[in-house]
């Protein structure tokens, strides 16, 4: 059958479509590039944030034309939206032939022989059950770099957030899965390797007592044709000296951090339902930048969270402006339903929220170039991601950004380069570098 799949979402929503994709291309399915061409239209949905649940409702109303004028006669919907609005999917879609919640992705062959033999189909396991389709993932990020989710769900309960109602309690993947799945995607070519979950830096902890995280990496370390490995999502807290000295000792590992910190007063954290301080966030800044000194930090920031006063917003913007990320990106905050911060009093307005985002993203864009022209003259490695059409130039990134959340790097020359190349370069502007040579395949630094 040909099979038109759309991802939504995040990428670890992108590692469960890749699962789906594996199954469905094991099992003699065609995955297609055109939605008029498709027998079958999978959505892999996303409900984060309320953008994103706008994105997804549009796709499900966009690919049920197909279902209704083309050559489409199944619909399936997946994922995180499926999960929180089955009941409304099933009973104002009839569009849709097969609904699956998020831990039950697996069964995505049973939903299509079910649909195509005319019966409606869903499956929605338990929220703590941890999927294992065990087959050959199909990659769909370019073959250079992939994903690997180490854990689903999470424990933290945050006031903002739906994900454990989602995506269920905190399970780590068993750490033999996730090293036979590196062997392969290694295989299929990809050189760097992002781990992803809702929360890395507590990984191991359910299954081994204790955090394994450093375990963990030490051993994705030794695995042939792996180059980088980029760790996203790491809890301020949760960060420990074990970590930070695998991070220093292993040199396939990007010194580059993810840490979601969301807000810098400690009334609003506390509203929030974080875990940490302000005093604690510039501790942990401070330490990783004196163990780490070339280390890249990357966060993400809430404004407008209820009860967020001007006053909060200017510590915020102080805490910003002396930390001085090297990436930062800021969200309005959407309030949920069913979620404790959604029925909290003082709801921000929303051009008030714009408002203080833009003066973030304002703020931020002085500290990152002032940053960027600090490493002029530097010489770095860089991972090739394609050419500039028409021109002599290359698109690339260095360790210190993380492909789809931060930008791209121009390097001039005339040579010919490949994407997922490895190339030494030197800083020459802003964006603009300069190719020194290129790198062997195996790692040499």
């Amino acid at each position: 059958m040909k099979i038109f799949f759309v991802s939504l979402g995040c990428d670890k929503n992108l590692s469960d479509s890749e699962e789906m994709l594996g199954l469905l291309t094991k099992n003699g399915h065609e995955i297609v590039d055109e939605e008029e061409q498709a027998e079958a239209i999978i959505i892999n949905t996303c409900c984060f944030i309320n953008d994103a649940k706008e994105e997804s409702v549009e796709t499900i109303l966009e690919m049920a034309e197909y279902r209704k004028s083309g050559k489409c006669r199944i619909l399936i919907v997946t994922g995180c939206m499926a999960q929180r609005y089955k009941q409304e999917i099933l009973d104002e879609l009839p569009e849709v032939d097969a609904v699956l919640g998020t831990t039950s992705y697996e069964d995505i062959l049973k939903a299509i022989e079910e649909a195509d033999a005319g019966r409606r189909f869903q499956e929605f396991k338990d929220i703590n059950y941890l999927p294992n389709t065990e087959t050959h993932r199909v990659l769909t990020t370019g073959g250079h770099y992939g994903y690997l989710k180490i854990a689903e769900g999470c424990d933290k309960h945050c006031t903002y957030c739906i994900i454990p109602s989602l995506r269920g309690r905190y399970r780590s993947v068993p750490m033999e899965r996730l090293l036979a799945q590196a062997e392969d995607m290694a295989q299929q070519g990809v050189k760097e390797l992002i781990l992803v979950a809702q929360e890395t830096t507590v990984y191991g902890k359910d299954l081994y007592g204790e955090k394994s995280l450093p375990r963990l990496l030490r051993e994705l370390c030794k695995i042939k044709g792996i180059r980088w490995i980029r760790v996203l999502y790491c809890y301020p807290e949760e960060i420990d000296e074990e970590l930070i000295r695998v991070i220093k000792e292993e040199k396939k590992i990007c010194h580059y951090l993810d840490l979601p910190i969301q807000h810098a007063s400690d009334r609003i954290l506390k509203r929030m339902g974080r875990r940490t301080t302000q005093a604690e966030l510039r501790e942990i800044v401070t330490k990783l930048r004196r163990e780490i000194p070339d280390m890249i930090l990357r966060t993400t920031l809430i404004t407008g969270f209820p009860g967020e006063t001007e006053e909060d917003h200017q510590e915020l913007m102080e805490f910003v402006d002396e930390m001085e990320f090297d990436r930062l990106g800021v969200f309005t905050y959407s309030p949920e339903e069913d979620t404790p911060a959604a029925a909290m009093p003082d709801q921000i307005p929303e051009e008030v929220k714009e408002e203080r985002r833009d003066e973030l993203m304002e703020l931020q864009q002085e500290i990152s170039l002032d940053r960027g022209n600090t490493r002029i003259g530097q010489e770095m490695t860089v991972m090739i991601e394609g050419k500039v059409s028409g021109e002599s130039a290359y698109i690339a990134r260095t360790y210190g950004d993380a492909p789809k959340v931060d930008g791209y790097i121009f390097i001039q020359t005339g040579e010919l380069l490949m994407t997922g190349d490895f190339a030494r370069v030197r800083v020459t502007g802003a964006l603009e570098y300069d190719l020194i040579g290129e790198l062997a395949d195996e790692y040499t630094e």
